[in-house]
This record gives C-alpha cells, structure tokens and sequence, in this order.
C-alpha cells in the first residue's frame, strides 16, 4: 500500500557553533587550545576557528578580535540543505528581518541565514553545509569517531548554550523558539514570585535535556549571554579540571558539583581572554520517550535543581553567578 510523502518541514539538527568577541585573542586561544585541549583548525588574521576532539565538522567555536567582549553569533546547523531557504522563508513569513550570510562568511561553513530571535534578540545563524578536514598528522587519532588525539583537560563537544532576556521577554522567546524552531521543552522552572514568568527553561532538539536553554536575566535586559558549556567525557575530568585550573590565573566561576536539572557535573570558569562563562560539562540524562511531558521545578526543591551537590550557586541578589554577556544585533 503506497503512502504519501511526508515533509515535516524544516528542522534543527543541533546546537553548532558560537562566535566569541575577545579583547585579548591570544590569551583566549591559550585557555580553549592549551589548557581545555580544542584543536585550532584554522586561523585568519584575528579570527580563530576551534573544535572538541569528537567533532569532525570543521569548527564548534569561533574566536573574534574584538574590543568588546560579546557574543556575535549562535551557530545550529539544521537538518537538509534545503532547510536554510525554508527556514528563511518561514522567518519572512512571519514578519521578521533576516541577513543571507555568503558560503565562507564563517570559514569551512556554507550559507546561512541570520536573524534576531523574537522578543530575546539573540543573533541566530542556521546552516547546514560544513567542512570536515581532517587534523593535522601530528595530532591525529587511530580513532576514527575522533577528529585529533586527547589534549589539555578534553574537550569533547559543544555541549549546549545558555541565553538569557528580559523578564518582559522570555515568555514569548521561549515559546517562539518551541514553535517556530522546533525545541522541545524538558525542564522548566517559573518565577517564585510572578510564576506567570519563565525563571528559566531548558530546550533540545536532540535527546539532551538541553541543547539551548533560555532564562531571565538578572539586570532585565534582551541578548544577553550566560555561558557556552563544553562537553568532557566523565566526572572525574571536571573534578581534575577542578584542581589544574586553581593553580592558574582563571577566574573560578562556580563548581564542581552537580545539577538536580538534567543530572550532569559541572564547572564554571571564565575565558581569561574575554570574561565569557565556559561550563565543563559531564554526565547528564537522555531523553528517548516521544510523549515526554516537560518537568516543573517549584520552591523549594528548586534548589536541588540548581545544586544538587557541589557549591551552592549564588543567585540572590546582585549573585556574580548572575552576571551576563551581550549579544550583538542582526548586522554581525
């Protein structure tokens, strides 16, 4: 019996890349190459482009000469080629202004589209075409699921990222996201006090909890960054992240210690280059059923979903846990 062809339209693979600002290049390039061990694949005057030992495709981080220390991009490569024009299309359908981004606009990366995502206005890139170079013989792997040989404290992947907007905003930020993109809620928790507002949410497209998660921010402000975290294989890499990093002039962020929301080990430090928030990440739950009904954390276990175990992370009033980065705005 023959079926009709089915299309579900255009859809997100996965979180891709990020584009860091950094006043200080070469003391960024320090922290993500030597000390958490990303291979540097190609470097263009004041741009540097990195990647995770387990990523084949040309890049997950982009590093920027800046002045300014903000966020320029967010990368998600989506499923079929033809889906960077859908994609488009939908967005001018619904009103919003979108840039085409040239092949090669972002070294080894094909064409994308780039818009500010409603209500957050976070610059958002989609692409689908990206390069896979091999590394250089001299840091290669005999693994051939690995793109180079363990480095640093190993780095594996891009894991997820973490945007923040106003309390204004977050509301239609995060269901725009569900409902044009695609993201799935998985965990979410509302504002104690207002609970009409999103404290925060945790999104995917993939099988992890998140791959993007997007809350409100402290100083109520649109495009705001928290931190990029980068995926480590095991526990016991965060716990020697840990104790290397306290011997360097990094400043130490939060951790380790592990999250009641989505079940991974964390720690939090800072680009010494450009002030962003890094997480090492490990650990974590998968989501595998189909009808998944999203978690709401409510007072007062939501303190185990910040902190199950480890430092409590400080997000009261005026919390250094709290503090963001901007973004910048549709023309990058």
């Amino acid at each position: 019996m023959s079926k009709p062809d089915y299309d579900p339209g255009p859809r997100i693979a996965h979180a891709g890349s990020i584009n860091l600002g950094t006043p200080d290049l070469d003391r960024s390039l320090w922290f993500f190459r030597d000390l958490l061990g990303m291979e540097v694949v190609e470097q263009v005057g004041g741009v540097a482009y990195l990647r995770g030992y387990q990523e084949l495709t040309h890049h997950s981080l982009v590093l920027t000469q800046q002045d300014q220390a903000r966020v320029n991009s967010y990368g998600f490569r989506v499923k079929r080629r033809q889906d960077v024009e859908l994609f488009q299309k939908q967005l001018e359908n619904q009103g919003l202004e979108t840039l085409e981004l040239a092949a090669g606009h972002e070294a080894g990366r094909g064409e994308a589209v780039r818009f500010l995502v409603p209500g957050s206005e976070h610059p958002f890139e989609l692409y689908y075409d990206i390069d896979k170079p091999l590394a250089d013989e001299s840091i290669r792997s005999k693994v051939l699921s690995n793109s180079s040989r363990r480095r640093g404290l190993g780095v594996r992947r891009l894991d997820h990222i973490n945007l923040q907007t106003s309390a204004g905003t977050v509301n239609q930020a995060e269901s725009w996201l569900r409902e044009a993109l695609g993201f799935q809620r998985r965990e979410f928790a509302r504002l104690p006090q207002a609970p009409d507002i999103i404290l925060a949410s945790w999104l995917s497209v993939t099988p992890q909890v998140h791959d993007l998660a997007i809350g409100m921010a402290a100083e109520d402000q649109t495009g705001q960054f928290h931190h990029v975290a980068f995926n480590v294989e095991n526990f016991h890499d965060i716990l020697t992240a840990a104790d290397q990093i306290r011997d360097l002039d990094i400043a130490y962020g939060a951790g380790p210690g592990k999250h009641g929301i989505g079940q991974a080990m964390y720690l939090y430090v800072h680009d010494p280059g450009s002030g962003h928030r890094i997480e090492l990440y490990s650990g974590g739950y998968l989501i595998f059923d189909p009808a998944w009904e999203a978690l709401e954390w409510k007072l007062p276990e939501l303190e185990y979903g910040q902190t199950w175990y480890g430092d409590v992370l400080d997000v009261g009033p005026g919390g250094t846990f709290l503090s963001t980065s901007p973004s910048a705005g549709l023309t990058p």
